[in-house]
């Protein structure tokens, strides 16, 4: 029991680390050849964000633990918007200006509404899988138009900036992008192992390591992203992380898991995490749209989301005992 823990233990922190280098590596790599920063924000760094979660359920997949992945995607969704979100709302409150973003997440609650009307009939099948990733394709070639339609959109400047601040050689982001990817999938892969056999030596479902573990590990990169761009005062890409991240996981991540292997589901996750992603989602999108106003995320709505974190996770770990 010993080494599974300490490749969970080790394989979290190593592989948050390898994904930001991967993330480094491809953004300025990408802006070194002329992308667009907004769509280097939109895809490379808000998607890029996701390359922990991807690599852990293709492997758990593999390996026979589809409960495991979607646990992960679904666990990390969750945290992204109750501890990402919350945390950063409580240093500082996001303002939500972007044209993108703001588009973005209708699209993200119906992609929610999409992911869960799939899993009613407790599985997610090959032809859920495949509905998932046409949807991703159809997304990915209509932000990309929105990307050079609007090329002076508030999350492309402040990308812009971000790229500019930094080393402008190429050959070390290339090395690091290169580096961060294969460490990426080794951790992943270690962890993977050492989170399924901590979850049959304590008799606890993989959903459950998915939904908490692996699923909270797994959105670090998310939430260290977040909290640099709200103290540099760059909050189009502290919510563009996380919406870009969540559509990521709902299309790809559980599409790519599913044709791997198609996943059984038990009635709980369905009536239980499927609702509490959904249900945060929602609060999302009015508190990023605002009713009477802008859009912002405030402390106050900060502290509510850290809340339910907190709640949800307390209430997950207590149902195994």
């Amino acid at each position: 029991m010993i080494w599974p823990t300490l490749a969970v233990v080790i394989g979290l922190p190593i592989l948050i680390w390898s994904a930001e280098r991967f993330i480094h590596g491809a953004a300025f790599t990408a802006n070194y050849y002329g992308i667009s920063p907004l769509f280097v924000g939109m895809f490379i760094i808000g998607f890029g964000t996701s390359a922990p979660e991807i690599i852990v359920s293709i492997f758990a997949a593999l390996q026979g633990s589809g409960g495991l992945a979607l646990g992960n995607a679904f666990g990390s969704n969750i945290t992204n918007i109750t501890l990402v979100v919350g945390v950063t709302a409580l240093l500082s409150p996001i303002m939500v200006k972007s044209d993108i973003v703001r588009k973005e997440l209708p699209i993200l609650l119906g992609v929610t509404f999409f992911v869960v009307w799939q899993l009613l009939d407790l599985e997610l099948s090959h032809d859920d899988a495949f509905a998932l990733l046409g949807i991703f394709v159809l997304l990915i070639s209509w932000s990309s138009w929105q990307a050079l339609k609007l090329p002076k959109d508030q999350l492309g400047e402040e990308v812009a900036n971000e790229l500019t601040s930094s080393h402008s050689e190429l050959k070390p982001h290339l090395i690091w992008l290169v580096v961060g990817l294969v460490i990426l999938i080794v951790s992943s892969k270690i962890l993977v192992w050492g989170a399924v056999e901590v979850a049959q030596y304590f008799n606890v479902s993989d959903v459950i390591i998915g939904l908490t573990i692996v699923g909270i590990g797994t959105s670090l990169p998310e939430l260290m992203s977040s909290i640099i761009a709200v103290r540099k005062n760059e909050h189009e890409l502290a919510i563009g992380n996380v919406v870009g991240s969540n559509l990521f996981n709902s299309l790809a991540v559980i599409g790519i898991a599913g044709i791997i292997q198609p996943v059984q589901l038990d009635a709980t996750f369905l009536y239980r995490d499927a609702l509490i992603m959904l249900a945060v989602t929602i609060a999302l999108l009015i508190f990023c749209l605002g009713i009477k106003g802008p859009g912002k995320i405030s402390r106050f709505e900060g502290l509510a989301l850290v809340l339910c974190f907190l709640g949800y996770n307390l209430y997950l770990v207590s149902s195994q005992f």
